[in-house]
């Protein structure tokens, strides 16, 4: 069974020879081992109820519990920019108008933002090529929010995702060209490492103090506002499916969209329920019907994809998959069941 996990110490060689698969743009998963250890101890820490509201946040593995392989991973911040500041753009429209010369235009503007701050956020997901197929990207990225809807008094009103933006073929971001590196000096992944590595002054000291006009921007520039990377729509997408929403702001380094809502507008807070588990096989009315299904531990939590629907009140799971989420017979378990379809008018 395929499940995503909360991390564990043992997990580091693993993750640092997944991250080596990752390539660029993807600031919060490097392949650097002292890092990733530092953020396993963090995320235990977290858990223990250890860390202070600005250092806390979660960082989960997905094991293919059959061979032991790492696959993926994902992680959440608890609240962004209480100790190194959250910046992104603010995409705002202004408008210039003469009326003796009856002309009227209207521009975007970039302006520094803010407006984050303190917000939940949902990050660091990579799944490894080796296992993109049906339904794993799916639980990778909805694991976050099974986490979430378990443990909602750990989080505040509203959280948000950077995606990651738009790169040409040779692995360089137009919007990089155009902007940050004529105010920073250095190439992207560099001030990509460092602004991973939580070393973020740079960036209050260099960026640019006044907004900036997308329109003036060359035309490359100007059309990756706020576009997803190739590799990352099917990530946005289940992201939508959620709840997020494109609201407006941008990654100050890539351009890329970042998503937002209220955490108590996900579907899967709003629709997932917890009832108890029985061992055994669905009913015959659940017959080619999958749910999502966690156990309600904190410092294992576990969560997978496992045939059925609640059924009578109850959920129903192998002996082999409820070994592989830890729970036993009477135990807890949250279910998000498969979406709904609309009826036919």
């Amino acid at each position: 069974m395929i499940v995503v996990r909360v991390v564990q110490t043992g997990d580091v060689d693993a993750l640092v020879s997944l991250a080596q698969e990752t390539g660029p743009g993807l600031t919060t998963f490097k392949p650097d081992r002292d890092a990733l250890m530092a953020r396993i101890a963090r995320t235990r820490r977290t858990l223990a109820g250890e860390a202070t509201a600005a250092e806390a946040g979660y960082f989960f593995v997905m094991e293919d519990t059959a061979t032991g392989d790492v696959a993926g991973v994902c992680g959440i911040e608890t609240a962004v920019g209480l100790q190194q500041p959250f910046y992104n753009y603010r995409v705002s429209t202004v408008v210039h108008a003469s009326q003796d010369l009856g002309i009227w235009t209207r521009m975007r503007a970039l302006n520094i933002s803010h407006d984050l701050t303190g917000y939940a956020e949902v990050c660091s997901l990579f799944l490894s090529p080796r296992y993109r197929a049906a339904g794993v990207g799916g639980l990778l990225s909805r694991s976050r929010f099974m986490f979430l809807a378990q443990f909602r008094d750990r989080f505040p009103e509203r959280i948000c995702a950077e995606l990651r933006g738009h790169f040409d073929a040779d692995g360089t971001s137009p919007f990089w060209r155009a902007v940050g590196s004529h105010f920073y000096q250095i190439d992207f992944n560099a001030a990509d490492y460092l602004s991973a590595h939580g070393r973020k002054s740079f960036l209050a000291e260099l960026m640019p103090r006044h907004p900036v006009y997308v329109e003036l921007l060359p035309e490359e520039a100007q059309a990756v506002v706020g576009r997803t990377h190739a590799d990352t729509i099917p990530a946005r997408r289940m992201l939508e499916a959620e709840g997020l929403r494109y609201e407006n702001h941008v990654d100050i380094f890539d351009a890329g969209p970042v998503l937002e809502c209220h955490i108590a507008d996900l579907r899967t807070v709003r629709e997932s329920v917890v009832v108890p588990l029985e061992i055994g096989t669905p009913g015959a009315d659940a017959a080619g019907l999958r749910s999502l299904v966690s156990n309600t531990s904190t410092g294992d939590f576990r969560v997978g994809f496992a045939a059925g629907i609640v059924q009578d009140g109850v959920f129903r799971l192998s002996a082999e998959e409820a070994a592989a989420l830890n729970v036993a017979a009477g135990d807890a378990v949250r279910v998000l069941g498969p979406a709904q379809k609309p009826q036919q008018q």
